[in-house]
């Protein structure tokens, strides 16, 4: 039995097929696009706090923002509820114990990713994102990330997770996508495309550790600090005889 077929067929009977391409559709395209030029985009951490918000804070037109902003915010909308729905106890019946292959634990796997990043998602685009232009009028500072995935242990684990669970569930849609649209027919291009499923996978995680990496280190320097110290004092945050400590 095919290592795919206990699992993606019966799904499939039990969705549209133009649901269920267009979810997938809205998953590759816009934010896997996304995705990618996000991550690339952190990477300029590594170059210092100037490069890093030239590169993922700043925008060179003024209705750049916002319409990057719908365009990633309207595709993942309609991801999430695509794939809320495929969750429904109807849809979703897990037959691991029974099939204990390799594509059924992906399979699971894919939907836990799928819930953990939503979560991580969210978090991310209200504290990193909204947050800071609604209740400052600004863009997230580069030294209170960077201080934050330094001396806040939670905020790395979150990070850190949520980029594991984002490369997982990115690199595993990819070879979902090519199935669903038919470029993936057979067993044998399946089996053919997996070693190009992990790369991807494995490519994303390098490239989302590596940026955490560049803003944990950062986080430890001086330059570093006294700058967050001195943003916190802006905010009344912290009272200004702080500052020179």
């Amino acid at each position: 039995m095919s290592t795919h077929a206990a699992t993606a067929v019966p799904q499939t009977q039990k969705t549209p097929l133009l649901q269920s391409r267009l979810g997938s559709f809205l998953a590759m395209v816009p934010l896997s696009i996304w995705v990618v030029n996000h991550l690339w985009d952190n990477l300029a951490a590594f170059y210092g706090g100037a490069a890093w918000q030239s590169a993922v804070t700043e925008y060179k037109h003024p209705y750049a923002q916002a319409f990057t902003f719908l365009l990633v915010m309207l595709p993942l909308l309609i991801h999430t509820i695509w794939g809320l729905l495929r969750l429904r106890p109807a849809g979703f019946k897990p037959n691991n114990v029974a099939y204990p292959y390799y594509g059924n634990l992906k399979f699971i796997v894919q939907r836990v990713a799928g819930l953990g990043v939503l979560g991580f998602l969210g978090a991310h685009i209200w504290l990193a994102f909204l947050q800071p232009r609604l209740m400052h009028g600004q863009a997230e500072p580069f030294a209170l990330i960077a201080y934050e995935m330094h001396f806040h242990p939670p905020t790395i684990i979150v990070y850190t997770l949520g980029v594991l669970g984002t490369a997982y569930h990115l690199a595993n849609g990819v070879q979902g996508f090519a199935m669903g649209w038919g470029l993936l027919a057979s067993e044998r291009s399946m089996r053919r495309f997996e070693p190009w499923s992990i790369v991807i996978f494995l490519v994303l995680l390098g490239m989302g550790w590596g940026a955490l990496f560049a803003l944990y280190k950062a986080g430890g320097t001086d330059e570093v600090a006294q700058e967050r110290r001195r943003i916190m004092v802006e905010e009344r945050k912290i009272p200004a005889s702080e500052l020179d400590h």
